[in-house]
């Protein structure tokens, strides 16, 4: 290490050597090498996690935690070799030599550094000191309203005008307004809850603006069709499964979409059905486990259904059963990059190649079919590339320099930003060239591509064409678009465009199955995005993935629905007054953490998070399993992995049972009220805790009790 970029400070703490701990026994330190930033510190332990606040200088710094034995076990490291990024969890290895945590801040100030030994391995965190909230003033302290089981009294006079019958739709309660007034006791079950509405209330046309979308990994939810599990010979590992493909397909989702529609979610976004690579990669930054794409996120061939997921039919048979249910299907696209090359794409479809070992390929790796490669005892799952020759020009038969920027062979190198750079180096596609190019070298050996080449078509014109076909094909709704921010507007621009003549032609040629006139829609993951409007709603998106309220808000208003207020508030005012700008909201995610195990640690908490969460304005992104608290799963030296457990179909009793029928009301309430999602939004009382929103004619109020 360099001493002049050592955090240079040495902070005490405890820990006990299991790194899982409840009793503290053992002292860490957060190591440098540079001594003028004064003696050890303590840091603050809570329920496994161990943080203290200090103030840094700008500029670049590394540091690693361990005991003042440097033991294994205590001796925390890096596992990934990427300068850390702020609020962002990082995996550590616990036996670390000289793997430091490399970190750069922009500006002094003081930072708070966590590390979360309730995780396995356990998480390094660097962010902000949260800011100390002003002590309340004597006599004005705010406290949660409670609430003891009974009736409350509340004045819904301007949302309801007397005389007016009025369902609590959690409990179905009939009362009248009178004197501006109605009193009902809320269902024990509720957690408080009121939600009120006219009795003959109707409910309200489907509004993108109000969209509760179920975000559904579809190899981790349901497994309609075993028959294709191991398609183009993808093996399960015999472990723990981390990275394979588990069986959930086409034919599980269509299974299960009454088990959504009763959710109340009117539309459902899925991974990515489009071919796949066909074998597998290092999982991981240990390479300790084996990694397919069944996931999505490694394109293969844009013009295929994998094989994994189903067929055409099965396809389309989903989709058409999704629209018979008022369900608007959103698929996952990927334009910024391709998927790895693995061992069985190499050998099936002839690129790349190996160092000359005076031996065959077969006895180099092992076996005939080179995707059976195994690891020795002393290697892992990244090993398989020191047999390969990266330099070899075979390199160029598999997509070619005009599609990809990749730092192998004679490609061009990935830049330096974030539309060229390589990301989690994938091969990069040229989407931003005006140069005409022809099919990918390997499609042209590729028997079973539909892909055909076009004149005149470049690298964009092509995946924008091959997107759109599926819109076209199946009456798809909407993209929700990934990693969008490494994606030029001018290619993003062109999808949409592209993908709302495509649903306009599938609804002329299909007017029996067409749900409405709704316009294609689209959202993109441009990371850490907030309440904030972008470029990216003059680039071709309705909607951009809200990260702020996952990472800042949601675990607050948990606590106390009340105190989600300004919250509402906030969000109404600014989504709702520009009918060009709305978020997508979301309490877990395959690319962050789930909210179960993590924010929430109770079937309660659970429950408490459902109403504030699914009542924000704007759209809200259920992830398959909120509504169960589906458990984190094995992850390995990868976190997100285990964000990504199958989806917990054998749990579902008892008390996830009445969590399920909880997520159920509440969001059936939203979906039937345009208001909640796209109304304006005014507070009616402090205690109870009351809000009424309102659009053109549907008017709905939330009453919350408080804690019982």
């Amino acid at each position: 290490m360099q001493s002049s970029r050592l955090l240079g400070l040495i902070l005490a703490a405890t820990v006990t050597a299991s790194c899982s701990v409840s009793q503290p026994s053992d002292a860490l330190y957060l190591k440098g090498s540079m001594n003028d930033w004064g003696t050890s510190q303590p840091l603050s332990f809570d329920d496994g996690v161990y943080q203290v606040d200090v103030v840094l200088p700008k500029g670049e710094h590394q540091f690693q935690i361990a005991d003042s034995a440097n033991t294994c076990g205590l001796r925390f490291g890096a596992v990934s070799k990427d300068r850390m990024k702020l609020n962002r969890d990082y995996a550590t290895n616990e036996c670390a030599e000289d793997a430091a945590f490399d970190l750069k801040v922009f500006r002094q100030t003081s930072y708070r550094i966590s590390l979360d030994t309730n995780e396995q391995p356990a998480q390094l965190r660097v962010g902000l000191t949260p800011k100390k909230k002003a002590a309340p003033k004597p006599g004005v302290a705010k406290v949660c309203p409670s609430w003891d089981g009974g009736e409350v009294t509340v004045n819904v006079g301007s949302a309801f005008a007397d005389g007016t019958e009025i369902r609590d739709f959690y409990s179905g309660q009939l009362t009248t307004v009178t004197d501006g007034k109605v009193s009902l006791a809320p269902a024990p079950s509720s957690g408080g809850l009121l939600l009120l509405e006219k009795a003959d209330h109707q409910p309200s046309k489907f509004s993108w603006d109000n969209a509760s979308v179920y975000f559904v990994m579809t190899d981790r939810f349901y497994n309609g069709d075993p028959s294709n599990d191991n398609s183009y010979g993808r093996m399960k590992d015999g472990d723990k499964e981390i990275g394979t493909f588990h069986g959930g397909d086409l034919k599980g989702l269509t299974e299960k979409l009454d088990y959504i529609a009763d959710l109340g979610m009117n539309a459902i976004w899925i991974t990515a059905p489009y071919e796949q690579i066909h074998g597998w990669v290092g999982g991981g930054n240990g390479g300790d486990f084996k990694h397919y794409a069944y996931h999505g996120y490694y394109v293969m061939d844009y013009t295929k259904v994998d094989a994994n997921m189903g067929t055409e039919d099965d396809m389309r048979t989903f989709v058409d059963e999704a629209h018979k249910r008022g369900i608007r299907v959103v698929l996952d696209v990927v334009m910024n990059h391709t998927g790895y090359a693995t061992l069985a794409d190499m050998q099936q479809y002839d690129f790349g190649g190996f160092y000359d070992k005076n031996q065959s390929i077969e006895e180099l790796l092992g076996s005939e079919q080179w995707t059976n490669w195994q690891p020795k005892s002393h290697q892992s799952w990244h090993d398989f590339n020191h047999n390969i020759d990266f330099t070899h020009g075979n390199w160029m038969n598999w997509w070619g320099k005009q599609w990809i920027r990749t730092d192998i062979s004679e490609y061009d190198n990935p830049g330096y930003n974030e539309r060229t750079k390589s990301l989690a180096y994938l091969p990069d596609f040229k989407t931003e060239s005006d140069e005409v190019v022809d099919l990918p070298i390997f499609y042209r050996n590729k028997p079973d591509t539909k892909a055909v080449a076009i004149d005149g078509y470049t690298v964009r014109d092509y995946l924008v064409h091959w997107l759109a076909q599926w819109v076209e094909d199946y009456g798809i709704d909407g993209f929700r678009a990934d990693t969008a921010k490494h994606v030029e507007f001018e290619s993003w621009q062109a999808l949409k465009q592209r993908a709302e003549q495509a649903l306009a032609t599938w609804k002329k040629n299909n007017p029996d199955k067409a749900l409405d006139d709704q316009p294609f829609w689209m959202t993109g993951e441009v990371w850490a995005h907030g309440v904030t409007r972008t470029g990216y709603f003059d680039a071709g998106f309705d909607s951009v993935i809200n990260f702020d309220f996952q990472a800042n808000d949601a675990k607050k208003v948990m606590d106390c629905m009340a105190d989600a207020d300004k919250l509402f508030s906030d969000y109404a005012k600014a989504i709702n007054s520009d009918p060009n700008f709305n978020v997508l909201s979301y309490i877990s995610s395959h690319d962050t953490r789930l909210f179960f195990g993590t924010d929430s640690r109770t079937l309660d908490q659970q429950r408490d998070i459902a109403a504030p969460f699914l009542l924000l304005p704007g759209a809200v992104q259920v992830y398959y399993g909120d509504e169960t608290a589906r458990p984190f799963g094995p992850t390995g030296t990868d976190p997100h992995q285990g964000t990504r457990s199958d989806m917990n179909w054998g749990g579902i009793t008892g008390q996830r049972a009445d969590l399920l029928a909880h997520w159920q009301k509440v969001a059936q309430f939203r979906k039937r009220h345009v208001a909640i999602g796209a109304g304006q939004h005014s507070k009616i009382s402090d205690a109870p805790y009351a809000f009424k929103r309102s659009k053109g004619g549907d008017t709905a109020v939330v009453v919350w009790a408080g804690k019982n």
